[in-house]
């Protein structure tokens, strides 16, 4: 039981630290990204720039989180799914905005932008993937931000070469709505990881599960 226990906190202690690293790296490059779509007017790049804040946030709260009850834990998952659709909102908004004039983003600053968020993402992921079997809707939530981050930086680049051939910003438009998409996907799984660590807290304290 001690071993299990030392275990445990050795794997949270580590989750901690790394978090923090991860969410140095988002807030670093949210002012990259967000500098570059408001001088090209992306609504891609701005709103996978909020994602980067987004994302500096839930690291955060995980940091704080480690050290709460499981039932705790679970109320901090479900606040973390509505925090993950906060970009898929502002690029709704953003879309919306920019139907009205279509204006297409400069590429190159598109792409190289892009491109540098892809190694953000790829290194937060990677180092991140380490906790996913940790069982924890906290470790979760950050580990599919970060791999949905990299999926739409992907997006985003093929987009900045579409955007050349087609000289349209219906493409940088349509991103939005893939960012959206993505986003709901990860909330959701995250509110049923969630969800389970409720039930499992009410089980562990004896009460009613409904």
């Amino acid at each position: 039981m001690d071993s299990a226990k030392a275990h445990g906190s050795g794997l949270e202690r580590r989750l901690r630290k790394t978090v923090l690293w991860v969410a140095g790296l988002n807030l670093a490059y949210f002012f990259v990204e967000i500098s570059v779509a408001v001088a090209i007017g992306s609504v891609s790049l701005f709103a996978d720039s909020v994602d980067f804040l987004e994302d500096t946030a839930i690291n955060l709260l995980i940091f704080a989180a480690l050290g709460w009850s499981l039932h705790r834990r679970a109320a901090a998952g479900k606040v973390m799914a509505l925090v993950i659709l906060l970009p898929a909102l502002a690029a709704a908004w953003q879309a919306f905005v920019k139907a009205g004039a279509p204006e297409p983003p400069d590429p190159l600053s598109l792409v190289l932008t892009a491109g540098g968020a892809v190694v953000v993402n790829f290194v937060c992921s990677l180092i991140l993937s380490r906790f996913r079997s940790h069982g924890s809707s906290l470790a979760t939530a950050a580990f599919l931000s970060a791999r949905n981050d990299v999926l739409v930086n992907l997006a985003i680049i093929a987009m900045g070469l579409l955007t050349v051939w087609l000289d349209s910003g219906w493409p940088d438009i349509i991103l939005g709505l893939i960012i959206i998409v993505l986003n709901a996907g990860a909330a959701k799984e995250v509110w049923e990881t969630a969800e389970e660590e409720r039930l499992a807290a009410k089980a562990l304290a004896g009460e009613e599960i409904d």
